[in-house]
């Protein structure tokens, strides 16, 4: 019970700030409707205590699953059952993951179905699990995370300049929505229990971090691929953001519990099947450890459906809602400031944010402090959300002219900072990427863009998870550099 309260007073002081934020806005210069605010309302109700539930289930079945999975790679020292596991677990967690399964449907939404989402999802999911492989492949083969992760990102600098403005903004959104909630967690303790057999210490802890970077790079690389194969493919995007106002409180929410109920099941199906299969073979747990990994399993799948039923019940329209209102009064500082502090808010509700912090500051002994990693990453994603908000307002802004500068410190950053902190700061901008930021931040920047009457909903709408999950990689390594400053002195 003492556990449960502690995960219901961090969901509380997570959620509170965007509640309040809402609030004030809507009932002031945004003015939204208020059968939208109590359903606001309502849904946060429900995605506190769906939080607090997940949240206590990914300690209790996902990460000691990751974990468990990751000595047995380590100890078999078989590459092929190294490449095998890579490509199921990276295929099926990926495809499973809540966030991205929300963006496909956006995407899917859209371009009126004329792009699928299931298609994106696939080619999204192969990319994730063949780089996720190789990421595993690197801590085995002891080649320097930094060097692997340049690599790739000139690949993929190489191939975003034959790539329209569209699939650009959806590619790195692909990477930070695919590292969400069910994804982070599981890859996190993945690469800990990889790590966790090698004899020098230091080292170990350095690779315990980067597998969520190498997973999000696979990504991108996913959706670039989807791009050369449908080529001269034309998209409609000039539907209009629609905002549903007259569903009462109680249908908004129950009319949405059977796929909702759907979603939570694929969603944690594909792990639930991987432990059980593991159980039956290698792992062995004893009778309480399995009952208590499977209860594990039950609290995540509950807290999975109330989060779920708060998102789509109440915070996506609200914050379409809040974007549409705000851009539509012309006072363009005043919707780029209300972005800022959207995204300074909102990342401290992100699931995946909680688990990343917590593992940090449980892998480095407490030498690297949660608060001190959370205060670079808000600022990071608020800094994020308002250069999002400053390029649909001014369309002569393009999106590469933030990533190109943007990755291109954050790899020139790979060589001085703490090899540590690469993998951190790599993993922070996959984890920074969550369902929080894949609901109800997309809807407001779609608002946004929607206010616009001459916006393309897939160029326009899409860009901003792209920027979250970078500019969080570069404040994250100016840490490290603070940090390694600091032991030096000492």
């Amino acid at each position: 019970m003492i556990f449960f309260l502690i995960k219901l007073k961090d969901s509380v002081l997570a959620i509170a700030p965007i509640i309040a934020l809402v609030l004030i806005l809507g009932f002031t210069v945004a003015s939204i409707d208020t059968m939208l605010i109590i359903k606001f309302l309502f849904g946060a109700v429900l995605i506190i205590f769906g939080l607090s539930i997940f949240l206590a289930g990914v300690e209790l079945a996902i990460m000691p699953l990751g974990s468990h999975t990751g000595e047995i790679i380590f100890k078999s020292k078989k590459l092929w059952i190294l490449v095998v596991a890579g490509i199921i677990l990276g295929f099926f967690i990926s495809l499973a993951e809540p966030g991205m399964i929300v963006l496909s449907n956006q995407v899917d939404l859209v371009t009126m179905g004329q792009l699928s989402g299931i298609r994106l999802l696939v080619f999204v999911s192969v990319g994730f699990a063949v780089v996720l492989t190789i990421g595993l492949l690197r801590i085995f083969s002891k080649i320097p995370l930094h060097m692997v992760l340049i690599a790739f990102y000139l690949l993929i600098g190489a191939a975003t300049m034959f790539t329209s403005a569209e699939f650009l903004a959806l590619a790195f959104d692909s990477s930070g929505a695919t590292t969400g909630i069910l994804a982070v967690p599981f890859i996190l303790a993945l690469g800990v229990g990889v790590a966790s057999g090698k004899k020098d210490s230091l080292k170990s802890e350095e690779d315990s971090f980067g597998l969520v970077a190498m997973a999000s790079a696979g990504a991108v690389i996913g959706v670039l691929v989807l791009y050369m194969v449908s080529r001269g493919a034309y998209y409609d995007t000039s539907l209009p953001i629609t905002i549903n106002v007259t569903d009462s409180v109680l249908h908004s929410f129950t009319g949405i519990i059977p796929s909702t109920l759907y979603e939570g099941f694929i969603t944690l199906l594909p792990l639930l099947v991987i432990f059980i299969i593991l159980q039956l073979t290698v792992l062995k747990l004893s009778e309480k450890r399995f009952r208590k990994m499977i209860m594990g399993f039950i609290y995540s799948y509950t807290g999975l459906i109330l989060f779920f039923l708060g998102v789509d019940g109440g915070f996506m329209d609200a914050g379409t809602a809040l974007g549409y209102n705000l851009a539509s009064l012309g006072n363009n500082a005043l919707t780029i400031s209300v972005g800022f502090l959207i995204g300074l808010v909102t990342i401290a509700a992100e699931p995946a944010v909680y688990v990343q912090t917590h593992q940090i500051e449980n892998v480095t002994s407490g030498h690297v402090k949660r608060k001190a990693v959370l205060a670079p990453l808000c600022l990071g994603v608020g800094l994020a959300v308002m250069l999002s908000v400053v390029r649909i307002l001014y369309p002569a802004i393009q999106l590469w002219h933030f990533l190109l500068p943007g990755f291109a410190a954050a790899l020139g950053l790979t060589f001085f900072v703490p090899k540590l902190f690469v993998g951190i700061a790599f993993d922070a901008g996959g984890v920074a990427t969550g369902p929080m930021t894949a609901t109800f931040i997309l809807a407001f920047i779609q608002g946004v863009a929607a206010s616009r009457g001459d916006a393309n909903l897939l160029r326009d709408g899409f860009g901003m998870i792209s920027l979250v999950c970078m500019i969080p990689i570069v404040t994250m390594q100016i840490l490290g550099l603070v940090y390694k400053v600091k032991t030096k002195k000492q």
